[in-house]
């Protein structure tokens, strides 16, 4: 076996968070072992409804910090407070701490396009022709 599977199986006796993981993947029953790629790996956390990565204890400060710094701060840190104040009903609703991480992990994500999504509409490409996802998904379920 090579690939990501024999490198991770590799690490199982460090004493790290890299050989947590890879102690955590050895014991798992429906570990995928072929193919070796990441899109099987997607689909089988997908499956077992696995939590994403947690952030970092003080990373929802540091980005509430970033964003008031952001010249979008006006609208993106009401935004922000409202999902991160909303989050604790859903985890305690759920018994799942999935919502607190994913309203980080989607502002972190948003905070570091900015500066693609500024160039691109600095560009002056014209983006009319675009289909709006929201729609198409919409079309598509129908």
């Amino acid at each position: 076996m090579d690939g990501f599977t024999a490198r991770l199986l590799r690490h199982v006796r460090d004493q790290d968070a890299f050989g947590d993981v890879a102690r955590r993947g050895a014991a798992d029953p429906d570990r995928p072992e072929e193919p070796d790629r990441l899109e099987t790996f997607t689909a089988h956390l997908e499956r077992a409804h696995a939590t994403p990565y947690a952030p970092a204890p003080g990373a929802p400060a540091e980005l509430l910090a970033q964003l008031r710094a952001h010249r979008s701060a006006e609208r993106w840190v009401p935004a922000f407070e409202g999902e991160w104040a909303a989050a604790p009903e859903e985890s305690r609703r759920t018994f799942s701490l999935t919502t607190l991480y994913e309203v980080v992990h989607v502002w972190q994500a948003r905070l570091a396009s900015a500066p693609a999504a500024d160039a691109f509409v600095a560009s002056g490409r014209d983006e009319n022709g675009f289909v709006d996802m929201a729609e198409l998904r919409g079309r598509l379920r129908r």
